[in-house]
C-alpha cells in the first residue's frame, strides 16, 4: 500500500467486480465524496449499516449485490466485506495519509470502541458479543465476518469493542458509525512530510 511520498491531490477512487459462483458484486468507491450512497445488497439490515458507513466516512459509495440468499446471508456479507476492503486498498494508493484514528462511538445507550491502523497489515479484534441471532436479515455473526474480510483484502488493522449496550441494533448501527468516523479520520491526506512508519513502508 503507497502511504508514502509527496502530498497530492490525486483522485482518490477504485471500481471493483467480483463474480463467484455465490456472489455478483460491482462496487465504486470515491474517499474524497461524500454525497452519494447508492447501495442494494439484498440484505435490508446490511443496507442500513453501509449507509451509516459512507455517511459517517464521508465517502461515496455504490454498491450492486447479486448473492445465494436462498442459502443464508454469509456468502453475500464476507463478499461485500471483500470488495469493499479491495476499493479501499486500490483507492489509498495515491497519496500520504494520516494513518491512525481512534474514538468511541455511541448510539443511545451502546459504545463501541473503534480504532483504525492503515498498516498494510489486515488484521481484526472483534470483541461485540450479541445477544440476538439476527437483525433482519442480517445474522449478526456475519458482522465480524464482513469487518474480518474487509481487514484483511483492505490491508487495515481494525479493533472494534462493545464498552456496553442493551439493544443490538442499536450495537450495530454504533460499530458501522464509529469505524466509518475512523476511516475517514485515518484517510486524511497527510500534512508531514516524510514516510508515515520509522520502517520507512508499510507492510
Amino acid at each position: 500500500m503507497n502511504v508514502m511520498g509527496k502530498n497530492s491531490t490525486s483522485v482518490r477512487y477504485a471500481e471493483v467486480d467480483r463474480e463467484t459462483a455465490e456472489t455478483s458484486i460491482h462496487a465504486v468507491l470515491d474517499l474524497d465524496g461524500g454525497t452519494r450512497r447508492d447501495i442494494s445488497t439484498q440484505v435490508g439490515f446490511l443496507d442500513h449499516l453501509l449507509q451509516q458507513l459512507a455517511f459517517h466516512g464521508q465517502f461515496d459509495l455504490g454498491l450492486s449485490v447479486e448473492g445465494d440468499l436462498y442459502i443464508d446471508d454469509h456468502h453475500t456479507v464476507e463478499d461485500v466485506g471483500i470488495v469493499l476492503g479491495r476499493a479501499f486498498r486500490e483507492a489509498l494508493q495515491a497519496d500520504p495519509v494520516e494513518r491512525y484514528a481512534s474514538l468511541h462511538s455511541p448510539m443511545d445507550e451502546a459504545l463501541i470502541l473503534v480504532a483504525v491502523d492503515i498498516s498494510g497489515r489486515g488484521v481484526l479484534t472483534f470483541e461485540c458479543p450479541f445477544v440476538r441471532e439476527s437483525i433482519g436479515a442480517l445474522s449478526t455473526e456475519n458482522i465480524r465476518e464482513f469487518f474480518r474480510a474487509f481487514a484483511a483484502h483492505s490491508g487495515v488493522t481494525l479493533h472494534i469493542h462493545r464498552i456496553c449496550g442493551e439493544n443490538d441494533h442499536h450495537v450495530a448501527e454504533a460499530i458501522f458509525k464509529g469505524v466509518g468516523r475512523a476511516l475517514h479520520s485515518a484517510t486524511r491526506r497527510a500534512e508531514r512530510r516524510g514516510p508515515v512508519s520509522t520502517k520507512g513502508k508499510l507492510d
